[in-house]
């Protein structure tokens, strides 16, 4: 079954790490990209842009409107992404325990099954 891992990002909590904090994360991710490319379980990951380069369309009297910013103003977004393929959602969770991000105060990865997908065969 394919699941998502949502990143979710603070980014005070990001800027008050030291600069090997900052590079064991990104040498986590590679190591964990590279597990999970190996297993197979992996189907892609995207990072995203910061929200402050977010446009917005919405529904204003029936009719869409675009607006500069994201969708809703918290102190988290989400940075991105892996799109896993997995037998269980205790596996899911298994690899997300494993993303470097998950032993990091303020931040945070959550797991949703995917219900339904289109594009890109996968």
């Amino acid at each position: 079954m394919k699941y998502l891992i949502l990143m979710q990002v603070d980014p005070t909590v990001l800027e008050n790490l030291t600069d090997d904090q900052q590079k064991s994360i990104m040498d986590g991710h590679a190591a964990f990209m590279a597990e999970i490319k190996a297993s197979g379980e992996m189907l892609s990951t995207h990072a995203l842009g910061d929200p402050s380069q977010t446009t917005t369309v919405r529904a204003r009297g029936g009719k869409p409107e675009v607006l500069d910013g994201p969708y809703a103003e918290t102190k988290e977004f989400m940075g991105g992404y892996y799109l896993i393929d997995v037998e269980s959602k205790d596996r899911a969770v298994e690899l997300a325990r494993k993303i470097p991000d998950a032993s990091i105060d303020g931040l945070a990865l959550e797991v949703r099954p995917v219900m339904f997908s289109d594009g890109e065969p996968v």
